[in-house]
């Protein structure tokens, strides 16, 4: 029987973790044992395989020839798997919180998409980012691309090679670029060949700078014309070779004059390239061998276990650590790629270093720890705090510990400097001890269907339930189609919140949905403004979801969803919305001659804004550049026609209007109004723009209304029924053109030419108007004969037009400056009125009195008439003086002159206004007069009678037209009046701000002046025209009226009584949120005044208003206390458990309670002397049955809460630890192995209990389930 070596587990897991066996001390020997069966046992070489020999093979590469790979045959896949690492200080996303579903997420499944590669993200311990990309090669290089520009921060160099060098850096059709990017993950800019500059810049990653750096060197060494060198030098020899920090290889190409490129550790080659001049490369290759040649020959290598998960620390940020070793000891430290699952690391150096770096290395290993704390999952977030303030607190003391929660695992990771891992452990687990002791949590079943409702519109229900019970709910995404919902807090606020999230979703279950058919211009009003009037149908049925469709679908149907009862009230108080809307939109539109639309608007819209606000319509007047004379009103039907008859109203005081309506059958409206209205236009402009309106088309209505000036009605009038008679007879209509500047000669002045062609032949002609396309069409309606007549007459005057002729006339020049003044506008009105003849008139210099005419001949002959005329009027014009004093011109003029305007055309004559007087000049009496330059010595007093300068109009044109205008401009001086109204009442009438007075002035066009307070008058001053006088004292006079009226009431609304009433009985008088006392006060009219807390007399109630409701409100008070007289109060105990069961969510229970029995209840308050006391007051009888029914309550209630309790009791964690279930197991007989080096007795088996056999590396770590963590996507 054979000597086989037993190990235990334990001795086993160090045994793995410790030195090789070739390295250490000397083997113990180890303890023999017989096993039953030997040869089912594994060998030693079985159970450890020995590590990897290096074998150099044909290329030079190195491959590994041992017992892990002789029964592995390689597979050649055209999907490869790499791995990238980016370090935290390099990482664009650091958002600790985010990860797997920020930006960082969004940024791989782009790369996914858009390389066709497979992504998988996963966090170091150090907070680096690890990605492993898989796919075929050209796919992954890609992705790799696009990880390094979008996941890493990019950095930036510079490297100057030749000129002429570039182009081999850009490659044919620059693949070589490409490739070179793709292989280093780098952007590399290249100068154009117009840019002298010789710099390549690149930007990328600090591993992609170098290895781009480096290419680009060698391709530019390459085709220098100066001598280069490779030198293959193991790869394991390059950190001597460079030296600690790359001093060495500094200090050799400063002394050679050589450069020397080695490559980067992250690439794995060979090849060291040295360029320059042939005596430096020689120099610098001398140097380099020998360095290699030494430490060849010197150094020696010694191979540790150090975990995985420690290599980082022996690296050190940015390899600093690993460079502090070399500086230090001069041993280069070799560690294995991070995507290798080999945990040897080789110390390469001078013997006597190997143990100081060994040293090194162990302290650098060892000076972190791995720990965890146990804590359910679903707590992990209450550790962590909102927004992780409470972990923050944690980590700002202890920066240097990095705490990892990994979902799904109840267990919390610290990693970190050893003493401050037990620190921030204690910290934690004392959180954790906390969380337990308080906080509870439970999962209930919903259907998904209903977590939206549960939710509610932006969260209102979830969060209404979150702070009332003061938990966590946690419903899954619609995605996940999960049905669990998980509620996490308080013991009693969780039960709470289950309770009534699963009462809702019971009640979901029991509604129903309705679709209501609502016009969708209608949903916009229904919504209102920021949603403030569907908020306010929402507020008062908070049960029911309103649901319209989206604007863009057009669609008609509201949905309705809730408890039946509620749907059904909340669709009957749509309905009526809705209704109310209908019945609101309702339209008339009334035509207004547009003279008349700023009387209507009235002073500051003062006008327009009473009719609106009095008839609550809306009224849309048109633009004041629009020729439209429609207004438009909107609104109830009943309410529309009083503003309609209203504003007709104004322009029938206004003006001389009237309105008649006329007999036409229906069947001939079609032809009156003519083809787009132009017949009816043609009559409403002759007779003065009167207003025709025809019933709608198909009501088979003959009434026709006209609207108007009283002889203008007539005349439209006889027009109509002629037309109507000619139309029923015999119609016939003909069209001819004209050039458009022919028709204003052809229609003559005021419509006089073509009046005369209508009387001679009894035809209609109608011209275009501006909106028509065609301006050249006249159109001749009547009988055949009458319209062939018209068509002779108008044919021959347009014949005549078109025989142009020259003519010319005499006219003063001293008349010349009239016609071409002001740019020549009364030349240009000739052309417009007379068929646009040319008048020229000659230059200044020749004093030449004739004036050229050219056009039509008629034209040319009517043209020169206007003119003899103008010139007749200006040889008889004369200038008189006007006086009026000037504080009166700005009311004579009108508003912008219009008053003014409207006397100068209506009597032809020109008005000019006085400068006005400029206050601070000397008063002319005291100056002395000047005449010729020279002072009048007499000394002459001027005459005190003359008028002032200031206040002389003058007025030129024909004698007559003259004198008229005179009597115009002093009807509109302003004439001043005196009223009697009592001074009591002045306040009343200025009105708020004056709003009163104002309103009254605009109203009647006067101004009105109250005396000053002081002067106690009654008299009030009314300024205006005499014409308006009256008018405006009849209105104050009305005022003063209705102010005494006012007053009259408010003496008999002023009676005050009081009344008596005890003190404890005054909130039941208010009313839960004053409604009782609101209704009493709206019931009868009255003021209810309480005594303030101050008052002496604290059960006065004062009441104040008419005598008689007055009375009848202190009777309703009244009867309100001897109620509440007869009322007692008794005290019951009922267990503080059930209080909250009892009084419900937001108190519904106990309302229900009081409103079923009619009593009052009152619990007791937290930090009660009796907490268990419930006061109930009411009527005797009602009492009781309250008392038994609450009573009953407490009984069943209590059965629940006993069995919760107990429950409770059993859900509470068992004692006991995992050492008590191990000690069960028994002893371990360790594990047994055959054939072990020490069983020949040549070696001695190694000392499991020897540090020095088996050094340790910090606490073991467990392993997880899958080396990446879970999924992030």
């Amino acid at each position: 029987m054979s000597s086989v070596a037993v190990l235990t587990q334990e001795s086993f897991n160090e045994h793995r973790s410790g030195l090789l066996p070739e390295q250490s001390g000397a083997a113990v020997a180890g303890t023999s044992a017989t096993v039953e069966d030997e040869d089912d046992l594994p060998t030693y070489k079985d159970a450890f395989p020995p590590l990897p020999e290096k074998v150099a093979s044909a290329e030079g590469t190195q491959e590994t020839v041992n017992a892990w790979t002789s029964k592995i045959r390689p597979l050649k896949s055209s999907i490869i798997t790499q791995v990238f690492h980016v370090p935290l200080e390099e990482r664009k996303y650091k958002d600790i919180n985010q990860f797997g579903e920020g930006d960082q997420a969004k940024v791989c499944v782009d790369i996914m998409h858009k390389t066709g590669a497979h992504l998988e993200l996963s966090l170091a311990k150090d907070q680096g980012l690890s990605i492993m990309v898989s796919g075929k090669l050209d796919a992954v290089m890609k992705a790799r691309k696009e990880i390094v520009s979008r996941l890493q921060t990019q950095a930036s160099a510079t490297v100057a090679i030749p000129k002429e060098h570039h182009r081999f850096v850009i490659g044919k059709n620059g693949e070589k670029l490409q490739e070179l990017e793709l292989k280093t993950a780098t952007k590399i800019q290249i100068p154009r060949p117009d840019d002298p500059s010789n710099q390549i810049k690149i930007s990328g990653t600090k591993e992609g700078l170098e290895k781009a750096k480096h290419e680009i060197l060698l391709i530019s060494a390459e085709q220098d014309k100066r001598a280069v060198e490779r030198v293959n030098i193991d790869k394991v020899y390059h950190p001597f070779i460079t030296g600690a920090y790359n001093k060495l290889v500094s200090e050799m190409m400063q002394e050679t004059g050589a450069r020397i490129s080695v490559p980067p550790q992250s690439l794995n080659k060979t090849e060291i390239v040295i360029t320059g001049e042939k005596e430096q490369v020689a120099l610098a290759v001398a140097m380099i061998k020998k360095v290699y040649e030494e430490k060849k020959k010197n150094a020696t290598t010694i191979a540790v276990e150090v975990k995985k998960s420690q290599h980082k620390y022996v690296i050190g940020p940015k390899g600093n650590t690993l460079q502090e070793i070399l500086d230090k000891t001069g041993v280069s430290v070799e560690i294995p790629p991070s995507d290798s699952s080999s945990e040897t690391v080789i110390l390469r150096g001078e013997p006597d270093r190997l143990g100081q770096a060994l040293t090194e290395v162990y302290a650098k290993a060892n000076s972190y720890n791995v720990s965890s704390v146990s804590a359910p999952s679903w707590l992990h977030r209450f550790i962590i705090g909102k927004k992780g303030q409470n972990l923050a607190k944690i980590t700002q003391q202890m920066p240097k510990v990095h705490i990892e929660f990994t979902e799904g695992e109840d267990k919390i990771t610290l990693e970190g400097p050893t003493k401050d891992v037990l620190a921030v452990q204690g910290q934690i687990e004392v959180i954790v001890t906390d969380l337990v002791s308080r906080m509870d949590y439970t999962e209930i079943t919903v259907d998904p269907k209903f977590h939206r409702h549960l939710i509610g519109k932006g969260g209102v229900n979830i969060n209404r339930i979150k702070e009332l019970h003061k938990v966590t709910v946690r419903i899954p995404p619609d995605n996940e189609k999960s049905n669990l919902i998980r509620i996490e807090g308080d013991p009693q606020g969780v039960q709470e919140a289950k309770k009534e999230l699963l009462e809702l979703a019971s009640r979901m279950e029991n509604e129903r949905t309705k679709d209501l058919i609502i016009e969708h211009r209608f949903h916009r009003a229904i919504i209102g403004q920021k949603g403030e009037k569907i908020k306010e149908v929402r507020d008062k049925f908070p049960e029911v979801i309103i649901n319209f469709p989206d604007p863009a679908q057009k669609s008609d149907i509201v949905q309705l969803r809730g408890p039946r009862t509620e749907v059904e009230k909340c669709s009957k108080f749509m309905q009526k919305i809705v209704a109310e809307m209908v019945e609101n939109s309702y339209s008339v539109s009334v035509p207004i001659f547009k003279q008349f639309h700023r009387n209507i608007i009235g002073k500051g819209g003062s006008n327009i804004k009473k009719i609106r606000e009095e008839t609550n319509t809306k009224i849309d007047l048109p633009a004041e550049n629009s020729n439209s004379e429609m207004i438009v009103i909107t609104g109830k039907k009943a309410n529309c026609e009083a503003a309609r008859n209203r504003i007709l109203a104004i322009q029938k005081e206004l003006a001389n209007i009237v309105e008649i309506e006329i007999s036409i059958p229906s069947k001939l409206h079609n032809s009156l109004i003519g083809s787009k209205g132009r017949l009816v236009r043609s009559i409403m402009e002759e007779c003065g723009g009167v207003h025709i309106h025809f019933p709608t088309e198909g009501s088979g209505i003959d009434k026709v209304t006209i609207r108007g000036p009283v002889e203008e009605v007539d005349k439209a009038k006889q027009q109509l029924l002629g037309l109507a008679e000619e139309k029923q007879t015999k119609n016939h209509t003909a069209e001819l053109r004209a050039k458009p500047e022919y028709h204003k000669f052809l229609i003559g002045k005021g419509g006089g030419n073509i009046r005369k062609v209508r009387d001679s032949t009894g035809a209609r002609i109608i011209f275009p108007t501006a909106e028509d396309k065609d301006q050249e069409l006249i159109t001749v309606v009547g009988t055949e004969e009458a319209v062939r007549e018209a068509q002779k007459e108008l044919e021959e005057l347009i014949k005549s037009l078109d025989n142009v002729v020259e003519d010319t006339m005499s006219v003063d020049i001293k008349h010349h400056r009239y016609f071409v003044a002001r740019r020549g506008q009364v030349l240009r009105d000739l052309a417009d009125e007379y068929g646009g003849v040319m008048v020229s008139f000659p230059r200044t210099a020749s004093q030449s009195d004739k004036v050229t005419l050219k056009g039509a001949k008629e034209c040319v002959e009517a043209a020169k008439k206007r003119m003899q005329e103008i010139v007749d009027d200006l040889d008889a014009q004369v200038t008189i003086e006007c006086v009026i004093a000037q504080k009166y011109h700005r009311s004579i003029m009108g508003p912008k002159g219009s008053r003014i305007q409207q006397i100068t055309r209506d009597h032809n004559v020109q008005i000019k206004f006085p400068e006005r007087e400029d206050p601070q000049a000397a008063n002319p009496a005291d100056v002395s007069i000047q005449e010729n330059g020279e002072t009048n010595g007499d000394g002459k007093e001027l005459d005190s009678n003359a008028p002032k300068k200031c206040d002389v109009i003058v007025i030129s044109g024909r004698n007559e037209r003259c004198e008229a205008a005179v009597e115009a401009l002093k009807a509109l001086v302003p004439v001043t009046i005196e009223v009697e109204a009592p001074f009591e009442l002045h306040r009343y009438i200025i009105g708020q701000k004056g709003t009163g007075i104002r309103r009254m002035m605009d109203e009647f066009e006067v101004n009105i002046q109250v005396p000053a307070p002081d002067q106690q008058s009654d008299k009030i001053s009314i300024t205006g025209l005499a014409s308006h006088l009256e008018r405006a004292k009849e209105g104050l006079l009305e005022r003063v009226k209705e102010l005494q009226a006012e007053q009259e009431d408010r003496a008999l609304r002023s009676f005050k009584l009081t009344i008596t009433v005890d003190p404890k009985y005054h909130p039941k008088i208010i009313g839960r949120k004053g409604t009782i006392i609101t209704n009493i006060r709206t019931e009868h009219d009255v003021n209810i005044q309480f005594p303030e807390k101050n008052d002496e007399n604290q059960d006065q109630i004062t009441i104040t208003g008419y005598e008689h409701k007055a009375i009848a409100a202190r009777d309703a008070i009244q009867a309100i206390v001897d109620d509440l007289e007869e009322m007692i109060s008794e005290d019951i105990t009922l267990d503080s458990r059930v209080h909250a069961r009892i009084i419900g969510a937001r108190g519904k229970g106990i309302r229900k309670l009081m409103d079923e029995f009619k009593v009052d209840l009152r619990f007791p308050q937290s930090g009660a002397a009796d907490p268990n006391r419930v006061t109930v007051t009411g009527h005797p009888e009602l009492v009781d049955e309250a008392i038994d029914h609450l009573l009953n309550l407490e009984e069943e209630y209590m059965a629940d809460v006993v069995e919760n309790e107990a429950k409770m009791a059993y859900m509470r964690p068992s004692g006991g630890s995992a050492a008590a279930v191990d000690e069960q197991r028994g002893p371990s007989k360790g594990f047994v192995v055959r054939e072990a080096p020490w069983a020949s007795g040549s070696e001695k088996a190694p000392d499991m209990s020897s540090s020095e056999d088996f050094p340790s590396f910090g606490a073991p770590v467990a392993t997880k389930t899958s080396p990446w963590g879970p999924k992030r996507f």
